[in-house]
């Protein structure tokens, strides 16, 4: 499975300059290849990023989590997320499962991984305990 230049590109960007808040990747299966299906403005929030998720298609994607610690410090982690969910078609989901892990070394900085195969498995709730 190739992956497109511009997703590289965009990651980098989110993670270099915070450009996007999110960015949602799509394996296109003609063409064989990882492309950018939709990138979250800084000021979307997380609900913007899981309403921009198909509810029966799969999907990888990129959320930069901005938090604050116990301390009161601001930080920021970079989650991976593949969202696989049940209702999506086999073949999607094992295209998805088999790709994944070439498709994350291409992108240098991901802090969290998680896997989601429905919405409560990537709730903000689950974010922020898997963030600190």
């Amino acid at each position: 499975m190739a992956v497109h230049d511009e997703c590289k590109l965009k990651f980098l960007e989110l993670k270099a300059k915070r450009t996007y808040r999110f960015i949602v990747f799509k394996i296109e299966e003609k063409q064989k290849q990882v492309i950018v299906e939709k990138v979250g403005e800084p000021a979307e929030s997380y609900e913007d990023f899981t309403k921009s998720l198909p509810a029966d298609e799969c999907r990888y994607a990129v959320y930069d989590f901005d938090f604050l610690t116990a301390e009161n410090v601001q930080k920021s982690r970079i989650f991976f997320i593949a969202w696989s969910p049940d209702t999506s078609r086999v073949r999607s989901k094992m295209i998805y499962a088999s790709s994944k892990d070439r498709f994350k070394r291409e992108l240098d900085g991901i802090q969290v991984e998680l896997q989601a195969t429905d919405p409560t498995e990537m709730g903000l709730d689950v974010i922020k305990s898997r963030a600190s």
